[in-house]
């Protein structure tokens, strides 16, 4: 109808990974021609098999091809909102805060801080998420990566000793909270309709390390605790360098 206002298209990039999925199922998918917000949630995440192929993990972490095509359109309207990591921190102290140096110690880390070079250096209309773990209910369409709480309870559910790192600490975010961060910030340049330059750190707000996590998980579920046993990172090679403590300040959240 004359008048009416134009129905706005979404694209998210990464459907069919765990945080995409969510967004699919919170958010109405329209067009994906010339879209006015795109979510991109592509991403080779699992560190040690970045470090095993850096190549892979640059050309699938660093979103050349994505944000080429968004500038082909003539216009840099478009809201890109991409999903980075807290592994771009070294690791060296507790509660990172956006404008700390980034010295990641991982291809993965790496690729990602590559992609946030090349969003900010090409892109007028941007949002920088640098995520913790992201947990919370299996998706309708199960992902192939393992979930931080399910695999937990899978390993503690079989009653047998299992270890988990006492000095690695991160904030873990609810998945329903990611939605929700992103959705409002989806709903106020839409509203706005005012070009953005956003950096932000996403996560929970407790510092806790997998320890703790499968403590949790263990009260919960009503596993025996005895079979948590509490180890150092030092005593495993896990053929990756993993930064110790990348837990983040989130103020600018609220």
């Amino acid at each position: 109808m004359a008048g009416e206002e134009e129905r706005k298209r979404v694209l998210v990039v990464g459907s069919s990974g765990y945080l995409g999925q969510q967004l699919l199922m919170a958010s109405s998918a329209a067009d994906r021609l010339d879209p006015h917000v795109v979510f991109n949630c592509v991403a080779m995440s699992v560190p040690r098999a970045c470090e095993m192929d850096p190549p892979a993990a640059m050309a699938t972490n660093v979103p050349s091809s994505l944000v080429n095509w968004l500038l082909s359109f003539g216009n840099d309207d478009a809201l890109l909102i991409h999903l980075s990591t807290d592994q771009v921190y070294e690791g060296v102290k507790s509660f990172y805060k956006e404008e700390d140096e980034t010295v990641p110690v991982n291809m993965y880390g790496k690729s990602k801080v590559a992609a946030e070079k090349l969003i900010v250096e090409k892109c007028s209309n941007y949002a920088i998420l640098r995520s913790s773990i992201i947990y919370g209910p299996q998706t309708i369409s199960p992902v192939a990566k393992s979930l931080p709480v399910q695999w937990m309870d899978g390993v503690l559910s079989q009653g047998q000793q299992v270890e988990f790192f006492n000095d690695e600490f991160r904030c873990p975010a609810n998945v329903k909270d990611m939605v929700d961060v992103i959705l409002s910030l989806t709903k106020t340049w839409l509203s706005d309709v005012k070009k953005v330059q956003v950096l932000l750190n996403v996560g929970g707000p407790d510092r806790v390390s997998r320890l703790q996590m499968a403590e949790s998980v263990a009260v919960v579920h009503g596993y025996n605790p005895s079979i948590i046993k509490s180890v150092s990172t030092s005593s495993v090679n896990r053929g990756v360098a993993s930064p110790p403590d990348i837990s983040m300040d989130i103020t600018k959240l609220t």
